[in-house]
């Protein structure tokens, strides 16, 4: 029987300690660069943004992230065993018959997921739905993240949202781009010229630099829903 990786209380873990983390996943992973890629984005996040923890994934009142960038999904679960949502003993199952940890996450069986994903495209349209669905309920505190991947943007389904989001002013919702160069189709000016366009508030970062991340993610930006677009190492390189 397949069983979910609950864990207790936070760790502690600090980010040196990721690498171990990941260490422990040796199932064969087959998006290597899509698996590091996002390790510091997600981590800043987690660890000095969002509000949400192992006591509070079920809350309200709580903060959402949604992984869009499903696919190499090994930086999001060390990230959460870092901060307490799943044992690391369960880390070493990665990919394996009856594990919990796919290789794209499951929210029936990983704590802390809101989506299942993987499927490019996905994730934003789905957080779209999230700010709305908080904003009619009368929940504007809850932010509500999603983490994408530049390739993404080459899917139909995300133009849609980004004019949506920018039209209805989904101010309590924040896009977090990955960009490491692997879209067929860039942009030109940059992926923050797509959102710009829309009304978004945006920022571009240094995708590596946690200071630069932060400051982005705090920016204020009333009115407007925000989009930091966090460079990294191209996929190729």
């Amino acid at each position: 029987m397949t069983t979910n990786a609950t864990a207790g209380t936070a760790t502690g873990a600090r980010f040196e300690d990721l690498s171990a983390l990941m260490g422990l996943m040796t199932g064969d992973e087959k998006h290597g660069p899509a698996a590091t890629s996002t390790l510091d984005a997600l981590w800043v996040l987690y660890d000095r943004v969002l509000r949400v923890t192992p006591a509070t994934a079920e809350a309200q009142d709580r903060d959402r992230f949604l992984l869009s960038k499903g696919h190499g999904p090994m930086a999001y679960y060390a990230v959460l065993a870092a901060k307490g949502f799943i044992s690391p003993e369960v880390l070493p199952s990665f990919g394996g018959y009856d594990s919990p940890l796919g290789h794209h996450p499951d929210r029936t069986l990983v704590p802390g997921v809101e989506i299942a994903s993987g499927s490019l495209g996905h994730g934003l349209p789905l957080a779209v739905g999230t700010a709305l669905g908080l904003r009619a309920q009368g929940l504007t505190d809850p932010a509500v993240w999603v983490l994408v991947g530049d390739a993404e943007f080459d899917e139909g389904s995300n133009a849609e949202a980004v004019a949506f989001a920018g039209a209805y002013g989904l101010d309590r919702l924040h896009v977090v781009v990955i960009d490491n160069s692997s879209a067929t189709h860039g942009w030109q000016g940059g992926l923050a010229q797509r959102f710009a366009a829309e009304g978004w508030s945006t920022a571009t970062v240094d995708g590596r630099d946690h200071e630069a991340l932060h400051r982005a993610y705090t920016a204020e930006h009333p009115g407007r829903p925000h989009v930091v677009v966090a460079r990294v190492e191209p996929k190729d390189s």
